[in-house]
């Protein structure tokens, strides 16, 4: 008995420890990082919320406060960095050369940026520091930043002058990360103004690709940027809840799932 609650008191840090660095979290993701069963972690998350520790929501739990704890860029770039560098990867496929398309700031969108440096005649538009960054010494791409306000926790620009811009802007796909994914709602964001330019970021595409680690499927961020029916392609890892990427791509969405890494 002594041992069995020693272990909860463990797994009850972790959970907490991971719910302040990542923000909400599905209990699939949850009992993946703790590698124990859904049963125990409910059961777990069940008695941390009667301590008045963390909220719970369906399907999963938030640090006290709410959703709206917007992860840094230097919390989220060590998370899941196989699966992300294994996701833009295959994302990279949509793109060829002389094509113009939209990047959204995020570490899966830097990763991919990465991989289309090689693309002679490509223009990406994007609010993403990062994102430029990675193709500051690519010759033969153009790289066009929206301007407006920097957030400094994603290194992204965001405000009326970065959504005014993307009005103008017109591409064929637009790449988009965000902080949580589910069938009922879309993608989704803790922070009103990262909503508003990853909007418009989606508004200036016909197509909307989606790349989203395991760890995002199933998380409900507070303020949806783009609805199940406007995501056209998802990218994400074996990982990833198989109802939730059923049901996406019940609603439309052609799903692709990287090799195990």
């Amino acid at each position: 008995m002594e041992g069995s609650t020693r272990f909860a008191a463990e797994r009850h840090e972790r959970i907490l420890r991971l719910l302040r660095e990542r923000g909400a979290m599905s209990l699939h993701t949850l009992a993946t990082a703790l590698g124990a069963s859904e049963v125990t972690v409910r059961r777990d998350l069940r008695a941390l919320e009667e301590q008045g520790l963390l909220d719970r929501s369906r399907g999963g739990a938030a640090p006290l406060g709410g959703p709206a704890r917007e992860p840094t860029h230097r919390q989220k770039a060590g998370v899941a960095v196989r699966e992300k560098a294994a996701i833009a990867e295959l994302a990279a496929g949509l793109v060829g050369p002389q094509d113009a398309v939209v990047l959204g700031p995020g570490t899966t969108t830097e990763q991919l940026a990465l991989r289309l440096a090689r693309l002679p005649g490509l223009s990406v538009t994007t609010n993403s520091l990062l994102v430029a960054h990675a193709l500051a010494d690519a010759r033969e791409v153009d790289v066009v930043l929206t301007g407006g306000m920097l957030r400094g926790s994603i290194h992204a620009m965001v405000g009326g002058v970065a959504e005014r811009f993307l009005a103008t802007v017109r591409v064929r796909r637009a790449f988009l990360s965000g902080n949580g994914l589910t069938s009922a709602r879309g993608l989704s964001t803790p922070s009103l103004p990262v909503a508003g330019v990853d909007q418009a970021l989606a508004a200036a595409a016909e197509e909307v690709v989606v790349l989203a680690d395991h760890t995002k499927i199933g998380v409900d961020a507070p303020f949806q940027t783009v609805p199940p029916e406007r995501i056209t392609h998802l990218f994400t890892d074996p990982q990833a809840p198989r109802a939730e990427l059923d049901a996406l791509a019940a609603a439309g969405t052609a799903v692709h799932v990287t090799e195990t890494p």
